[in-house]
């Protein structure tokens, strides 16, 4: 059993939405539960904006606390939902609720090939995000923003945020990053692997270590096969181990956020 003095929170990315049937997740959160660990989740829109996920999360970060007389939480987010968590502790008056930020595989640094991609007609942009909104509307989103969303990942944006959202003194922060091994690591991010390697080198499927990395960097992290971890895999996606192989590196995802939080654990958190 992990004795943690503060309940997890989940923080999802880009494109997915917190369900009870088809948990973005996959097994993580039932696993964690099994060790003793109370799991809560974000539940923010899929295509979002920053702001206002940031916004809606800090209600919600708000209203969990009142509700389950929770003093703090341990945030753990994937993707574009560590963004959204570091704007709602830096300027939405949550920092108090929050005793430490584990994000994975989070863009801090924006995306060289977003950066490509946002050069194409504007025109051309906003009628495929506005298809989108549409399409997460239908999903559940409430305030989908799915140009304002990739915009926030350009390199340009990604250094004006940072330079505005300053970590709170207080609060660990932390970050992990992953990589595929060969580029048949994962056939459903085989094309974005090999787009976002052609421009920025190494990564998993969609973000580099280089801009996962932010605040204590604990490493970029593979599988201990020839697979790799791609980014639908560091959420479980698939809902099976990576690999039978023991050793060095990672062969079944959930045990990584267990580890996780049995570190927070052993800080106090």
């Amino acid at each position: 059993m992990i004795e943690l003095k503060y309940p997890v929170l989940l923080v999802h990315g880009m494109g997915f939405r917190d369900r009870k049937r088809i948990c973005y997740w996959g097994r993580i959160p039932k696993s964690l539960e099994r060790e003793g660990v109370r799991v809560f989740f974000g539940c923010q829109d899929s295509n979002g904006s920053v702001d206002g996920n940031a916004s809606f999360l800090a209600e919600r970060i708000t209203a969990l606390a009142a509700e389950h007389k929770i003093e703090k939480f341990n945030v753990i987010a994937h993707s574009k939902g560590g963004l959204e968590m570091r704007k709602a502790i830096t300027h939405l008056g949550i920092a108090p609720y929050v005793a430490s930020l584990t994000t994975v595989s989070t863009p801090h640094r924006g995306s060289k090939t977003v950066d490509f991609f946002m050069k194409m007609p504007a025109w051309l942009m906003k009628a495929g995000c506005a298809v989108a909104d549409l399409w997460f509307r239908i999903l559940g989103d409430k305030k989908p923003r799915t140009f304002e969303a990739v915009k926030a990942l350009t390199t340009k944006a990604a250094e004006e945020f940072n330079k505005e959202t300053p970590d709170v003194p207080g609060i660990h922060y932390q970050s992990f990053a992953f990589t595929f091994k060969t580029n048949r690591s994962d056939m459903t991010m085989f094309l974005p692997h090999l787009v976002v390697k052609h421009f920025e080198g190494e990564n998993d499927g969609l973000v580099t270590p280089e801009s996962a990395e932010w605040g204590d960097f604990r490493g970029t992290f593979t599988g201990n096969s020839n697979r790799g971890v791609s980014h639908c895999d560091e959420v479980d996606m698939r809902r099976h181990r990576l690999t039978r192989r023991e050793g060095a590196g990672i062969s079944d995802i959930p045990e990584f956020y267990a580890g996780i939080v049995k570190e927070l654990a052993e800080r106090g958190f």
